[in-house]
């Protein structure tokens, strides 16, 4: 529980917050920092059926979005307390997660592998294979624009034999790309995947792929509407959000002579690392030795061929860093020291003496932008106006996970120092923390940017309790978020975020 004298401090250090949590608990009729508002959240997530389930699968992200804050909801409330009530909470739906994974379930990703891992088509792009007249596969139709399964692609009679007109609409945004009189002979200047290529970026995002073994002639595909479909794809960062609070039971267990002297959790953390350690291994490919993870060109997301996002590479390197605190294993060290000195690079400094970063990792290509004549990307072949592309900054949501992955490597010892730990924490007091008409909220950007957060994000500001200790402000300011809001048990994130609460408060 939060003293009158830490409320103080935490207003006085952020200035104008002057009306912290005092007035509104009463209004919410929760206190945020007890176990009993966890404990009945909790009752009230599992009861009402919302996404993030741990008998979800991860076709929509459910699980790496939903069931994975729960997961770690139980490890800080054992953190906090001490109760092994919670490990057993968290064995009981980290079972049934386990269960949901794409080799237990008996179902493949694009490749056709059944992987101990959860895949998912919430970022996939996909596509449709269309036919020639004797049913053998012709051309491949790709979209990378989102909501890719209520895509349709339409083919109509061309002005002349040998010829055809394709037609994409995506209704749910509203975009149609059109081309007409396109033929298979790839010596035309009609050739469909030429021309659909050189009119990129249509407005549905369209690329083609020619699916004959020895493309020649001039076979046109059978009419009619085809819908497309998203490939399904095992994304790093699904796995290293649903791993993560398994590499911590697995820390847990194996760091406390207690528990590990209980047969059934000794059972669980060998379990629960075998597990970890498979899943964070279907994502060898991608990995980079530069401390980084990448989409492989090829890949059916919209950004294959680039870098993928600061949290989602350091997604995963929250797992290798528990469970390098578990084990010592060398393996896990060094992924865990590369992933932070590659984060390290991209962190500035700014005139608050508080970090900001981007979403995208500043070295990348995507970061810069790219063109066809690149050859970078099948999917989404060009990209910004180099050397300017995407550039955003780095969102509070997406930055809970960065900060989860810094204060973990910072707590064993393989990266970032205590100075890195207070300036990560300025980011969330001096960046983003703000008050609307007197009720706390956040910015939307690390850096201050991008106006008042939605509530999908300024709801995930207890994520930063992780360096809450280096900045007495960031506590008071996370709780009366959800104190001015008035928070009902709504997602799993919220369960994590009263956890961390409670985790906090107990410090």
């Amino acid at each position: 529980m939060l003293t009158r004298r830490q409320f103080g401090l935490g207003a006085l250090s952020l200035g104008a917050l002057t009306a912290l949590p005092g007035t509104a608990r009463a209004a919410a009729g929760h206190d945020y920092t007890s176990r009993e508002t966890f404990d009945l959240f909790d009752k009230l997530f599992h009861e009402s059926g919302a996404v993030g389930q741990p008998t979800d699968t991860n076709e929509a992200g459910g699980l790496g979005w939903g069931a994975s804050y729960v997961l770690a909801a139980y490890v800080r409330m054992y953190e906090a307390y001490r109760d092994t009530a919670y490990l057993d909470r968290l064995i009981h739906n980290a079972d049934l997660v386990l269960a949901g994974r794409d080799s237990e379930r008996g179902v493949t990703d694009y490749r056709g592998l059944s992987l101990p891992a959860w895949r998912s088509i919430v970022y996939s792009a996909g596509g449709v294979s269309l036919l020639d007249a004797a049913g053998q596969p012709l051309l491949e139709v790709r979209s990378a624009l989102a909501n890719v399964n209520d895509a349709v692609a339409t083919v109509r009679a061309g002005s002349s034999e040998g010829r055809f007109t394709l037609e994409v609409r995506n209704p749910v945004k509203a975009k149609v790309s059109t081309f007409t009189d396109l033929t298979m002979d790839p010596g035309s200047p009609d050739y469909a995947v030429k021309r659909i290529l050189d009119a990129y970026p249509s407005p549905a995002m369209v690329t083609a792929k020619d699916l004959r073994p020895s493309p020649a002639g001039a076979a046109t595909p059978a009419q009619g509407a085809f819908k497309l479909a998203a490939a399904p794809v095992i994304f790093a960062v699904h796995t290293g959000m649903i791993t993560y609070p398994l590499a911590s039971f697995v820390r847990i267990v194996r760091r406390d002579p207690r528990l590990l002297a209980d047969a059934r959790y000794r059972a669980k953390a060998a379990e629960y690392l075998e597990a970890c350690q498979a899943a964070a291994a279907a994502h060898d490919p991608e990995w980079m030795a530069g401390g980084y993870y990448i989409w492989p060109k090829g890949m059916p997301v919209p950004y294959d061929g680039v870098e993928q996002p600061i949290n989602q590479s350091v997604a995963l390197g929250q797992t290798y860093a528990e469970l390098a605190a578990a084990t010592g294993d060398s393996h896990f060290r060094d992924r865990t020291r590369r992933l932070a000195a590659t984060f390290a690079r991209d962190l500035k400094v700014n005139d608050k003496d508080a970090y900001t970063w981007p979403y995208w990792p500043g070295f990348g290509k995507l970061y810069s932008g790219y063109t066809k004549a690149d050859g970078v990307s099948e999917w989404t072949p060009s990209y910004g106006s180099p050397p300017k592309g995407a550039q955003q900054g780095e969102d509070l949501s997406h930055g809970g996970i960065d900060i989860e992955f810094a204060a973990a490597a910072h707590r064993w010892g393989l990266g970032f120092t205590g100075k890195d730990m207070v300036r990560f924490a300025r980011s969330y007091t001096r960046n983003m923390a703000t008050t609307d008409n007197g009720v706390a909220t956040t910015f939307l950007r690390v850096d201050g940017s991008g106006g008042l957060a939605p509530a999908g994000q300024y709801l995930q500001a207890p994520r930063f309790m992780p360096v809450a200790r280096w900045d007495e402000a960031l506590f008071p300011h996370a709780l009366a978020v959800y104190a001015d809001h008035a928070v009902e048990s709504q997602y799993g994130s919220t369960l994590l975020s009263v956890a961390y609460l409670n985790w906090q408060g107990r410090r």
